[in-house]
């Protein structure tokens, strides 16, 4: 990894500006100092400060490809942190620098006086971690021991961050109903492999079990209507079987984020609904929807993302 960060360096990959801006309005907060005279880097710096008027259209985390330099931002809790790189430097690296940042800074200051904050650049002393941290993302040698990039590129297979377009940039400054609507709340869809012959069995086994639960959940408010003693915890643990087996069928159909975790919380529910249901069923109909239940999330497991976000290996 340290090579290839070694090669990026050659290639004079580095953290040339950044930023600290209020989403609601764009309020410049900090600001790295800045001695760069390029005109391609104050062209981009324009499309920094108007992109910092309008983190609030776009998702949480995105990127912006302007000639030979990139924007990356992040924006948290009413804050954003903007940075413009060289072209070759890699997107990981990017969002680790503006991870710093946002620790940093919402570590530093209380969030009651960002918000009263009416003067430009109120946290300038900011400033002066900013440029240590810039720095060391400029020296992949001090860098290569102090950070660990692999809780970043983790979260970039599970959620890459948007890339913005050229329409995106040009509508900077007029936005219309329908192209912010194109942004708010969404990240890019992750692609999962391709479906297997065991999973599309597995997803058919779910569907029947959760049949089989909605059919014994309708038969059970019947008997209820005949006879007032009957348990109405059973339809509930009938119809909660139903649920968890159609949405482990979602979860194995559709990416989603903490995935696993969510088909497990699913399968521990099929066998408390199961074992709920113990007096209702015989030892094999609960060793067959458990069976099933264990199958379908073994395969949610084994279905992976496929592909990787832009610059995911350094």
């Amino acid at each position: 990894m340290f090579d290839r960060m070694e090669g990026f360096s050659c290639k004079m990959s580095m953290v040339l500006f950044a930023s600290v801006v209020r989403v609601r309005d764009g309020l410049p907060l900090s600001a790295s100092t800045d001695y760069e005279q390029d005109k391609g880097l104050q062209e981009t710096k324009k499309h920094l400060k108007g992109l910092s008027k309008k983190l609030g259209h776009f998702p949480d985390r995105c990127f912006l490809k302007t000639g030979q330099y990139n924007i990356n931002f992040t924006s948290s809790l009413g804050i954003g942190y903007l940075m413009v790189c060289t072209e070759n430097y890699p997107n990981v690296l990017a969002f680790c620098f503006l991870d710093e940042l946002q620790n940093e800074f919402l570590g530093t200051y209380d969030s009651k006086r960002v918000t009263s904050a009416v003067r430009p650049y109120s946290f300038i002393e900011f400033d002066n971690f900013i440029q240590k941290t810039k720095q060391r993302y400029n020296s992949p040698r001090s860098l290569s021991t102090k950070i660990d990039l692999a809780d970043m590129q983790m979260e970039f297979k599970l959620r890459p961050p948007y890339q913005l377009s050229p329409e995106d940039l040009s509508s900077i400054n007029g936005f219309s109903h329908n192209t912010t609507s194109k942004y708010k709340g969404i990240a890019p869809n992750q692609m999962l492999e391709p479906v297997t012959l065991s999973g599309i069995v597995a997803c058919v086994l779910s569907v029947l079990c959760g049949a089989l639960n909605l059919l014994r959940g309708v038969h059970a408010i019947e008997s209820i209507l005949q006879n007032e003693d009957e348990d109405f915890n059973y339809v509930i643990a009938f119809f909660l079987g139903t649920a968890a087996c159609l949405y482990q069928c979602y979860l194995f159909a559709y990416f989603s984020v903490w995935r696993n975790i969510k088909s497990f919380l699913a399968f521990a529910l099929i066998c408390l609904c199961n074992m709920y249901l113990y007096e209702l069923r015989n030892v094999w109909q609960i060793l067959f929807h458990v069976t099933v239940g264990a199958f379908i999330t073994l395969q949610i497991r084994m279905r992976q993302p496929q592909g990787k976000a832009p610059d995911y290996n350094v």
